[in-house]
């Protein structure tokens, strides 16, 4: 069985994410997305929150293309968690250049940490490239439109954390 891990922070999860969970889908048989816990960026949701929202959006694809899809909180290295559920490869979605730098070294010290482990770069397609969660919550937060950048369901969280004032349904 072919598994993967797709981590990131999903504060919040946005279509750019789906995106890479459905084509990774096409991948792996099973596909485990580990939700970090990261305490130092000081999420916007609770992880609880953000495993709820990733669970949910992450149904469909599981359902669609009978990929086992996973959701797994994690605190610890990148690399121990890909160990822990078993995967063979990581994902990593990449935008722009700046990822790659980033991404680059990570690949790098993880190969040192575990040979064994591959990692996989997505790139984003053409439409879901600028959009980070950083921003969504930026423009959520000053009231903008975000609703082209995250599903319905996502964008009604953002709304109850900022007011109805952050963005239009």
């Amino acid at each position: 069985m072919r598994t993967a891990l797709y981590p990131g922070t999903f504060d919040p999860i946005t279509k750019g994410h789906i995106d890479i969970i459905k084509r990774a889908c096409g991948l792996v048989d099973r596909l485990v997305i580990g939700v970090a816990i990261n305490r130092d960026k000081g999420p916007l949701f609770s992880l609880e929150r953000r495993v709820a929202m990733v669970e949910a959006e992450a149904a469909r694809w599981s359902e669609q293309t009978g990929t086992r899809i996973v959701v797994h909180p994690f605190e610890n290295l990148l690399i121990d968690c890909a160990r822990e559920v078993g995967a063979q490869m990581i994902v990593r979605g990449l935008r722009a250049v700046a990822d790659f730098e980033y991404e680059y070294q990570m690949v790098g010290m993880n190969r040192v940490l575990d040979d064994r482990i591959e990692t996989v770069f997505l790139m984003a397609e053409a439409q879901h490239q600028a959009i980070a969660s950083k921003l969504v919550k930026e423009i959520a937060r000053l009231g903008g439109d975000v609703s082209a950048f995250v599903t319905p369901p996502v964008n009604d969280a953002l709304r109850e954390k900022f007011g109805a004032c952050a963005g239009k349904r």
